[in-house]
């Protein structure tokens, strides 16, 4: 085991947390998430931005940024951003995008629940659909919180239990091996009770928005499986797990595209997710 000085204290890194944190790196990296990115999510980013404002010349920190999907529109609005996330092959195609496009911002590999920040180092600290895949909340949001100036601004946008993607972990649940001991499901943070009482007292002028994210352009909801199947790192990880039981494999093929085909308006899927931004309080003499 082997420890680390914050600005708020000792944050202890057993090698259970780093095998874990390894293993949260790998999915994400696995399969094709920026696929992902580009045919479904992308528009959460900039949404997520536009909520917490970003101005010109304020310092953003993007926490589980991924390949930058609100990294890159907040440094399109002049802010200087740092863009964080456990999985550097994320990061990296995320560079590749800001670069092309000439947009200039900073890319670090960081682990949400120990940010290798200073306290108070950051106007904006925000995180879309990223910080919520951490797996211990109050340590992540805690360390959200404690990176954030005194009157600066908190946004997260994350995926609701209730939502596709919420049901889609539920769906998968069964499957899935056992979670490690103290983490949380991740839709939770789409819980508004969640969040406030992750934040606690330590913030105010709390605004919670639930929304949804229009998903179109597959035909059934075996489509959108078998794209998971090959693109989207929670479900190849619940895949490989039970790859030797094939009447669970095809038991699950089935559920998760009779989840799908229950979302599905038209061939329209509203995905839902929740948007909390807050004020950091000022410290009171």
């Amino acid at each position: 085991m082997s420890s680390f000085t914050s600005t708020t204290g000792t944050i202890t890194a057993t090698d259970e947390d780093r095998t874990l944190k390894a293993k949260h790196a790998a999915m994400w990296a696995s399969g094709d998430y920026p696929a992902v990115v580009d045919r479904i999510v992308h528009p959460l980013g900039g949404i997520l931005v536009d909520a917490v404002d970003v101005c010109t010349g304020q310092r953003v920190l993007d926490v589980a940024a991924g390949t930058g999907t609100s990294a890159i529109p907040a440094a399109r609005r002049g802010a200087e951003v740092i863009a964080t996330d456990l999985t550097p092959e994320l990061l990296a195609v995320g560079r590749g995008r800001a670069e092309a496009e000439g947009v200039d911002l900073t890319w670090q590999t960081a682990d949400a629940e120990a940010l290798p920040f200073a306290d108070a180092d950051f106007d904006v600290v925000l995180s879309s659909i990223g910080v919520m895949f951490a797996p211990h909340h109050q340590l992540a949001a805690d360390e959200l919180v404690r990176v954030c100036r005194p009157g600066g601004t908190l946004g997260v946008l994350s995926w609701t239990p209730s939502g596709f993607i919420g049901q889609l972990f539920a769906t998968m649940k069964p499957y899935a091996p056992p979670p490690p001991p103290g983490a949380s499901p991740a839709p939770l943070w789409g819980s508004v009770e969640h969040v406030r009482a992750l934040f606690g007292d330590r913030v105010e002028e709390v605004v919670a928005r639930q929304q949804t994210l229009q998903v179109a352009g597959f035909a059934t909801g075996a489509d959108l499986r078998d794209f998971f199947k090959a693109t989207y790192g929670p479900t190849i990880a619940v895949y490989r797990f039970i790859a030797d039981d094939a009447a669970k494999v095809a038991k699950l093929d089935a559920e998760i595209a009779a989840l799908a085909d229950r979302f599905s308006d038209g061939g329209v899927m509203p995905w839902e997710y929740l948007i909390v931004t807050a004020r950091r309080r000022e410290e009171r003499p």
